[in-house]
């Protein structure tokens, strides 16, 4: 007898949209947040790199307590989908305000108005829309076949989205008047396309209630015992395989972060900063094609270890040759191999929320307690942790190079921390991942 189905195809597409709304705010903060602070409000990249450190240190905490408050919470709606729906509504109005920045403030002024909106995006908003947006896999089917296939939809979307605003972003903010004008006008526009798609995505699923037999069999056997804040973090640390994905997950946002200041590779390297929507192309294609295939490769390999550890060693040496074609100047090479990488990165971004309900069954199984909402909190620690990171690093390392903005030329050592950024952080970070892939069995 075959394992019971809980989605219809429109229940796995809805859920999936959902994330079009989260990179509508993923995307055009880590691609271009730092340009515009930098050559548009006129603020110091190694300032702006710290801030968002600082930053993150409010995103620390608030990830594992907006879990545990999802994991607490009762309504009609279910327990995570009034968080995934309130939350972008915030999301919405603060991604705004990152772009509204008026030119005429004070530097001093400048610099809180950013650090203020910023982290109450990260902290508080999108942490509390992410983390219930990801808990929905481990909420909404028991299937582990379903849940694959959502993540590969989820991420179809998500790359899609990366590429249509990394393509059209440059452009779009000439067309809506250049300069500050054009960014304010565009992350309006994109904020209230996101609330839209985030709403639609909510109200196309619905959690499992207490009355589906597995949702009650669970209810039953887990302790009667509430459970504290600091208990729950003592059940993330004691789950070796949670630690591993938490990593995971926070290098896979700095590579992409990384990635994402290919802007200024672009316009200081290869002179057409335009060429950055070239390179996603290269990119994100072939990311949406491999996660087509990937719930039939994982069903294939009877898993998703060896998929994901040999896509990432493959991924690996591509990385490497990009390195080859960027120190020969070699556009094709680099666009070629760009894809090649990004191939094999595509299994894991499809069945990565398939792994943390797998680690989240796994504390359920050795503790016989229930903390899907808390064990999700690694996807929103870890795209604010990492895509921070991976952003201030970018500052702080342009700083230190001596960047100029709107420079015509840039002096050496900018030019090669460029070459060093979009190049070689990268292929590091994809060996470090295949490392610690090799020791994530938590099937």
């Amino acid at each position: 007898m075959g394992e019971k189905t809980y989605l219809k195809w429109y229940n796995k597409v809805g859920y999936g949209s959902g994330d079009v709304a989260g990179n509508v705010v993923y995307a055009l903060l880590s691609s271009f947040v730092m340009i515009y602070l930098t050559d548009t409000v006129g603020l110091n990249s190694g300032v702006v790199g710290t801030l968002m450190m600082f930053s993150k240190l409010f995103d620390g905490v608030t990830d594992i307590f907006f879990g545990s408050m999802i994991d607490k919470t009762k309504s009609r709606m279910g327990k995570v989908r009034p968080w995934m729906f309130g939350g972008f509504f915030g999301c919405a109005v603060t991604l705004a305000a990152i772009f509204a920045i008026p030119v005429d403030l004070g530097t001093g002024a400048k610099y809180a108005w950013f650090f203020i909106a910023y982290t109450l995006l990260n902290a508080v908003f999108y942490t509390a829309n992410n983390i219930a947006y990801s808990a929905l896999t481990a909420l909404i089917t028991k299937n582990g076949s379903e849940r694959v296939q959502m993540g590969s939809i989820r991420f179809m979307f998500a790359f899609g989205t990366s590429l249509l605003i990394q393509t059209i972003t440059v452009d779009f903010v000439k067309s809506m008047g250049g300069g500050a004008e054009g960014w304010r006008t565009v992350a309006v526009i994109y904020a209230v396309i996101g609330l839209i798609v985030n709403s639609i995505s909510v109200f196309s699923v619905r959690e499992l209630s207490q009355n589906e037999p597995e949702a009650a069999q669970e209810i039953r056997e887990e302790k009667a015992e509430k459970y504290s804040l600091g208990d729950a973090v003592k059940l993330l640390a004691s789950n070796k395989f949670y630690l591993i994905i938490c990593c995971v997950y926070i290098l896979t946002q700095i590579y992409t972060a990384t990635l994402n200041m290919g802007i200024y590779f672009m316009t200081y390297i290869l002179g057409d900063a335009s060429l950055l929507g070239a390179f996603s192309m290269a990119i994100n294609i072939p990311l949406i094609a491999g996660l087509l295939f990937t719930p039939v490769l994982v069903k294939k390999m009877k898993g998703m270890y060896k998929i994901n550890l040999t896509g990432y060693l493959l991924a690996t040496a591509a990385r490497g040759m990009v390195i080859v074609g960027g120190y020969l100047g070699n556009l094709p090479i680099m666009l070629f191999f760009s894809g090649v990488a990004a191939l094999g990165m595509s299994p894991l971004q499809g069945d990565l929320n398939a792994l943390i309900a797998s680690c989240s069954e796994y504390t359920f199984l050795t503790k016989r307690r229930r903390i899907d909402g808390t064990m999700f909190s690694c996807t929103s620690l870890g795209v604010k942790i990492g895509g921070g990171i991976g952003t201030a690093l970018a500052g702080w390392l342009l700083a230190a190079s001596g960047y100029v903005p709107n420079a015509g030329t840039q002096v050496n050592s900018c030019i090669n921390m460029l070459y060093f950024m979009y190049l070689w952080i990268p292929m590091i970070i994809n060996l470090v991942i295949a490392l610690l892939l090799s020791r994530l069995k938590v099937e």
